[in-house]
């Protein structure tokens, strides 16, 4: 078999086949902070429902400790109320009930009923929204309200009942009712007694004991729910973090949108480059003397004590920006010192427009007083 009759016959890969979560590879890199903003924007945050109904429900029973006897004396004063009501009402001239009558009843006991609890659901509300804020900060969108059409996808849908997350919502729902179904059968049995006494005991007391049983049994199923609450937060923190993985792709991408490329970068800072070296070229002709080491390296010096105190470094430059730098000063009639040490002292301690440290002060000054005896003599 010759070689182009293997090569006809040779099997060809989709290497992309075996890449996980698309064209840009495994997710494997941490959300950068970018799109945990888009995220956030997006009313993505790390949330769990559990915890906060849990809290709402341990500070709901325990303001119900607190007041139980003042909603059992207002359950019982409009239970009262409205029991002498019915005489009155319940028959109109003989003819039996009337609907007037039975609306009247039922609206006067909602109204007391609401007036008893809308404290409660005020308080529990601002607890909810107390719990919220903690979780996931202040961050107000409408984002997660608009219509996604994508949700109504059947294929999408079977595809979220039968999925991982589905699969924990289900067991987590069995845990909690069955928890609930625990608690709340031992709480009654170990108060079996109390309750088959009611029917015996005055309207009142019954109540307190009643609100006493729910608020005792309220509290214990709060508590185990606050445990399967902190539990849910820790999961969905680790399942919002895998969910926000990137791909290294995706980070090179994001990184090229913000930040822009390293093609467009590098020409950027190469265009920085040539109008600092103009700008440098063009102080050349108010220095005073360029030193060098001799060809490597050079470094043009100016000194005006109005400008300022110390000689400053007007351009310096390595190779050929130090010929250039050596061609200007020739042009200009500048005096060229070579001096090594002093050359790479200036190169590598003092930026363009800066001052020379005070460690150099005297080898430049030698330097420049030699140039101002050279010129008086001249």
């Amino acid at each position: 078999m010759d070689l182009e009759e293997r090569r006809s016959r040779a099997l060809v890969y989709n290497l992309q086949r075996f890449a996980k979560d698309g064209p840009g590879g495994e997710k494997t890199e941490p959300a950068t902070a970018k799109k945990l903003r888009d995220a956030r924007n997006e009313g993505k945050v790390v949330k769990s429902k559990d915890l906060t109904a849990a809290v709402d429900l341990i500070a709901l029973f325990l303001i119900l400790r607190i007041f139980v006897s003042y909603v059992a004396e207002g359950l019982v004063e409009n239970f009262s109320a409205i029991y002498n009501k019915i005489p009155d009402v319940i028959f109109n001239n003989g003819s039996g009930v009337t609907l007037r009558a039975m609306d009247v009843i039922l609206r006067t006991a909602i109204v007391s009923c609401i007036k008893i609890i809308i404290p409660f659901l005020l308080i529990g509300f601002i607890i909810a929204l107390l719990i919220n804020i903690v979780q996931v900060g202040w961050k107000v969108t409408t984002k997660p309200m608009k219509p996604n059409f994508g949700k109504f996808n059947p294929i999408n849908g079977f595809k979220r009942i039968f999925s991982k997350d589905s699969l924990f919502e289900l067991l987590k729902s069995i845990l909690k009712v069955g928890l609930i179904m625990y608690i709340a059968y031992t709480s009654v049995r170990d108060h079996a007694d109390e309750v088959f006494l009611l029917y015996d005991i005055e309207l009142f007391r019954a109540v307190m004991l009643m609100g006493d049983l729910i608020i005792s049994t309220g509290l214990k199923i709060s508590l185990i729910y606050l445990l399967v609450g902190v539990a849910d937060w820790f999961y969905q923190k680790h399942k919002f973090n895998e969910d926000m993985k990137m791909t290294k792709q995706e980070v090179k991408d994001e990184f090229k949108n913000t930040e822009g490329s390293p093609e467009i970068k590098g020409r950027q800072r190469q265009k920085m480059r040539e109008v600092s070296q103009r700008r440098m070229m063009q102080d050349i002709p108010k220095a005073d003397v360029v030193i060098t080491n001799p060809t490597h390296l050079a470094i043009a010096i100016q000194y005006d004590p109005a400008v300022a105190k110390a000689p400053v470094v007007l351009a310096k430059g390595a190779d050929y920006l130090a010929r250039k730098i050596r061609e200007k000063a020739k042009e200009c009639n500048i005096e060229i010192v070579e001096n090594k040490p002093l050359a790479h002292s200036l190169y590598g301690s003092v930026d363009i427009g800066g001052e020379i440290p005070p460690e150099l002060y005297h080898p430049v000054a030698e330097i420049l007083a030699m140039l101002q005896k050279y010129k008086d003599k001249v």
